[in-house]
């Protein structure tokens, strides 16, 4: 399966509609599935034609809605981009919060990013992470992904302690894991994505291993 075509079956349907007034559940998720395709045709588009080549009427009508029904969920382009990088927050929180109370914090903050990573398509990363690469504005952009990544994985692995102490060292670890991840992630591309994510992850930490002994 291409990048574009996963990128695509990221869109689910939306709900049938019932007989019964729309109560706000089902607004919510006809809303959230709404939002899904437009992300899925959008990731599509610009993994086809490149990202400067798509317009938001392109988008628009890939998704089957109008160019102003773009503007109820995203303000720009760029926030389509980055609207499907929250989900790895998202789910790096999860697998934290997941994770044995045995572990340190370091092998949670591990094993949680190990778990995330999973959840990625590396083919869709790879060319994402090329598309950013190539495009000056969503590269600096970029840069704010990490800081939420941080926060989360921080605020993730301080939940795990009651001690004040554990707190800082919870912000200490979610910094060194999170460079870490920045730094993988620039040679993952280098190295064309020859190593499953999660394999990637752990010879990244068995590296941070070596130089804090």
């Amino acid at each position: 399966m291409t990048a574009a075509k996963t990128a695509r079956s990221r869109a689910k349907p939306l709900s049938p509609r019932g007989k019964s007034s729309p109560t706000p559940g089902l607004r919510q998720r006809k809303r959230k599935a709404t939002q899904e395709r437009l992300t899925g045709a959008a990731m599509a588009l610009f993994l086809q034609r490149g990202f400067e080549a798509t317009t938001i009427d392109d988008i628009a009508a890939a998704a089957e809605v109008s160019r102003r029904s773009f503007f109820h969920y995203f303000a720009s382009k760029e926030d389509v981009v980055f609207a499907w990088q929250e989900d790895i927050a998202a789910s790096l929180t999860e697998e934290v919060a997941a994770r044995p109370a045995s572990e340190s914090l370091l092998t949670a903050a591990e094993n949680a990013i190990a778990a995330a990573t999973k959840r990625l398509d590396p083919s869709e990363a790879l060319a994402m992470a090329r598309l950013k690469r190539n495009n000056p504005g969503l590269q600096a952009r970029d840069q704010l992904k990490y800081e939420r990544l941080e926060r989360a994985l921080a605020d993730g692995l301080a939940r795990r302690t009651n001690k004040k102490s554990d707190k800082l060292r919870a912000r200490l670890v979610a910094m060194i894991a999170t460079g870490a991840m920045r730094v993988g992630g620039e040679v993952w591309i280098t190295e064309d994505a020859r190593e499953k994510p999660e394999a990637f992850v752990k010879r990244m930490f068995d590296a941070i291993r070596g130089i804090l002994k």
